[in-house]
């Protein structure tokens, strides 16, 4: 049996059913396809991990770009893959094409769980009490080398003003399910950045994939907010004993750093007013 759980992890494809740009101007499929034949250089992939966002349309036939384009990569590997939802996919197309949008697979003695963060027409996140009774019962009989949950909001602060009304709106009990439980790693993705930290009374480790789609400039200024492009990865290494380790990586291209979007403080409230959290 392997001594570590290797995971590629991806998030935040934002693809089109059609193939139109995201933001009018980013070709996400191309995004994806570089991030892959980057992380083609891996010596070894034991799952891919998907963790939201994997539609910007919703629509079957996105998924199916999807599927298409990660599923033979994984299998040349003998990898299994994981895919979670997130704000922008729905559901029907979602489990038409990928299946159950919360799962539970078992790889080399490690446990990888998803909960969905999603709530039908809002951009933050919640996990409901019946999900978090799900996960206890999941968590009841421990896995040999541990759990890794998959959300796609992450159960930490934004970094970004753009985010903070898009948060997961209350992550602790969350936590505090996953702290008495075995699980030694949050995977997520949502804020377009990389991000590796901890959370929980456990202080279980969390790592932010950096987003295929682009990337949040987390060093603008507030009140605004910007992206520009860029594609990434996370390469994760989980062993059966000791730290998780994370390496944040990027998929170059020539245009990289052009901005995708910039957004003053009034067009961030409307899509507070139209997507976030009121509570």
């Amino acid at each position: 049996m392997t001594e570590s759980l290797r995971i590629l992890h991806l998030s935040d494809t934002h693809l089109y059913g059609d193939g139109r740009l995201h933001n009018g101007i980013v070709d996400t499929l191309a995004g994806l396809d570089r991030v892959l034949a980057r992380a083609a250089t891996l010596a070894e992939v034991d799952v891919v991990v998907a963790s939201g966002d994997l539609s910007d349309d919703g629509t079957a036939d996105s998924y199916r770009r999807l599927k298409g384009t990660l599923e033979p990569w994984a299998a040349e590997r003998g990898a299994a893959i994981v895919y979670a939802m997130g704000n922008h996919d729905l559901r029907d197309g979602f489990e038409e094409v990928l299946g159950a949008r919360e799962s539970v697979t078992h790889v080399h003695g490690f446990r990888v769980v998803t909960v969905d963060t999603s709530v039908p027409g809002a951009g933050y996140g919640q996990v409901f009490e019946e999900q978090l009774d799900r996960l206890r019962e999941v968590l009841a009989e421990p896995s040999e080398n541990g759990t890794v949950v998959v959300l796609h909001h992450p159960p930490v602060p934004p970094t970004t003003v753009l985010f903070e009304p898009l948060r997961l709106v209350d992550p602790e009990p969350l936590l505090e399910v996953c702290s008495a439980g075995d699980v030694r790693l949050i995977l997520a993705g949502h804020f377009h950045h990389g991000l590796v930290t901890e959370a929980g009374p456990a202080g279980i480790p969390v790592v932010v994939a950096p987003a295929v789609a682009n990337t949040t400039d987390v060093l603008w200024p507030p009140p605004r907010e910007r992206a520009v492009r860029g594609a990434g990865f996370a390469w994760v290494q989980v062993p059966a004993e000791g730290p998780v380790r994370a390496h944040l990586l990027t998929a170059p291209s020539p245009d990289d750093g052009e901005t995708v979007y910039d957004l003053d403080a009034d067009a961030i409230q409307r899509i507070a007013d139209d997507a976030g959290w009121r509570g």
